[in-house]
């Protein structure tokens, strides 16, 4: 799937109930993340720490979901085992888990390769991460190794970032940005709208080529 694009709907089985995948989404955002079986110890730190962090997606209106080619019961009993690891996630497993058994919607959702679909040693679903809009437009995709697990303070920062700039329109988040920080404002706002745009200051930088494209400033909000 290309950025920008739609998400595809579905049907699936998940840990709390069959859904459709457009109606869950409703007007929210969304997280879906893949992962290559149940039991995996990565996977497992993974799920418990997002788990832990479910209130941080909420304020920002995100909804989560995971993806595991796996029968629904293992994942139940997967549940168990994730909450006895990740002892502070409070009360019951807060997001569903998607029951995929015949790999068709990891293929569907560019999780795995149609040609190794079925096989069964082989068939493992990439560790896939999407922020998807609630427009159902994929904004972001991150693709991790089996070795590295994911850091939930940068999807958080993702998500800060998508948001900021959707709303303001005429910025963009530098590297290592987190709210707080500078903004970039873009090349396309012209001189003579930066009064009104940003009141309280821009700040621009001088660069050896001349060409002014680099202006900053605090002068926004989440």
């Amino acid at each position: 799937m290309r950025l920008g694009s739609t998400v595809p709907d579905f049907k699936a089985p998940t840990t709390q109930g069959p859904i459709s995948f457009h109606e869950w989404i409703g007007s929210s955002w969304c997280v879906l993340f893949s992962h290559p079986a149940d039991f995996t110890p990565v996977c497992t730190t993974e799920l418990g720490r997002i788990a832990v962090h479910k209130g941080e997606f909420d304020k920002r209106g995100v909804k989560l979901i995971a993806l595991s080619c796996d029968k629904l019961k293992d994942h139940n009993d997967w549940v168990n085992d994730i909450k006895s690891y990740c002892r502070d996630i409070p009360g019951d497993f807060p997001y569903p888990i998607i029951s995929d058994e015949d790999r068709k919607l990891a293929v569907k959702l560019d999780m795995l390769d149609e040609e190794n679909r079925n096989n069964e040693e082989s068939a493992k679903t990439v560790r896939a991460l999407y922020i998807i809009d609630p427009n159902k437009k994929l904004r972001l995709s991150m693709i991790y190794p089996m070795s590295t697990g994911r850091n939930v303070d940068e999807i958080l920062r993702v998500i800060d970032s998508l948001q900021l700039t959707d709303k303001l329109q005429v910025v963009a988040t530098p590297a290592n940005w987190v709210p707080g920080d500078k903004v970039m404002i873009l090349p396309t706002v012209k001189e003579e709208d930066l009064p009104k745009l940003f009141p309280k200051g821009v700040d621009k930088v001088s660069m050896p080529s001349g060409q002014n494209y680099v202006r900053t400033t605090t002068d926004y909000s989440l």
